[in-house]
């Protein structure tokens, strides 16, 4: 783990692996999660000849808080730390609550990002006409509510649940995750993704909650950015059989962003789309041009 002094004083941590001359992929994770390696998505990269870069947002792990942080802060982060690896131009992926910070990243780094993807990534809270909660797993309910309660009442929800999370092992994950879990999501918790999520959720809660109490309320508020003003490549990759976040959010945003290429897999949840990372990492390099 790196850890790199942002022009604010805030500490960024991190983790790069491959060539240095390599066009980074910076990958956003999932919320709650942190910079934790998942070998598949890392060996991707390298086979790509790609370098990748993950960061633990603000208040996850060794990241400083930032609290009243909005997604569009991202770009600001991420140009900052690219800055520190020397490279121009990058590529990026977000997984889950990842996906606006990507989403972020291509609007609002349009001279660096030459390409962007989402899985399953969230839609804006406001959108009309989407209905932010339907179709999502009853523990994202009750926290989201809870959320929009307050801070007060996500506080309290996000602490009542941390301490169980900080000891989750791999063969708890399908009880800990319950109702967030499609057949198809449960069926994929093999080839070590399930000592992934276990890990991932550890780290996120190991400073405390600041992390995802700040993605919590980033989500929920104005992302800082129209997302009109993505022009670079980007794809939407959405399963149908997603329980955390819903298919009509991809939907929204395929509806949403000009010129998106959309995949919208209906045998697919929302954690079996890892399984095909080779095929979204191959079709975002397809369309960069640097």
């Amino acid at each position: 783990m790196e850890r790199l002094v942002l022009p604010d004083g805030r500490t960024l941590e991190y983790l790069v692996d491959g060539p240095p001359g390599g066009l980074p992929l910076v990958l956003h994770h999932g919320t709650p999660s942190g910079a934790v390696r998942y070998a598949p998505i890392f060996d991707s990269a390298l086979r790509h000849g790609l370098r990748i870069v993950l960061a633990s947002r603000p208040g996850y792990g060794g990241s400083s808080p930032h609290p009243g942080r909005r997604v569009s802060d991202v770009a600001a982060d991420t140009a900052a730390l690219l800055d520190g690896l020397e490279a121009a131009h990058f590529v990026t992926v977000g997984w889950s609550g990842g996906g606006p910070h990507a989403l972020a990243c291509a609007a609002l780094l349009p001279g660096r990002c030459a390409g962007a993807a989402t899985i399953g990534g969230v839609a804006p809270y406001s959108a009309p006409g989407l209905d932010w909660l339907d179709g999502m797993g009853a523990e994202n309910v009750a926290e989201f509510e809870a959320a929009a309660a307050g801070v007060a009442s996500l506080d309290a929800f996000l602490t009542g649940i941390a301490d169980p999370l900080a000891r989750i092992t791999a063969p708890d994950v399908i009880e800990a995750y319950g109702d967030l879990l499609s057949e198809v999501d449960k069926r994929a918790l093999t080839d070590g993704l399930d000592d992934y999520l276990a890990e991932s959720t550890r780290y996120s809660v190991s400073a405390g909650i600041a992390g995802w109490r700040e993605d919590d309320l980033a989500f929920l508020a104005d992302w800082g950015f129209p997302l009109t003003d993505i022009r670079v490549p980007l794809a939407i990759w959405q399963g149908e059989q997603d329980r955390m976040v819903p298919p009509a959010h991809g939907h929204w945003l395929a509806g949403h962003i000009p010129g998106a290429e959309v995949h919208l897999l209906p045998d697919e949840g929302h954690l079996s789309l890892i399984a095909g990372i080779d095929t979204i990492v191959e079709n975002l390099l397809a369309h960069v041009t640097v």
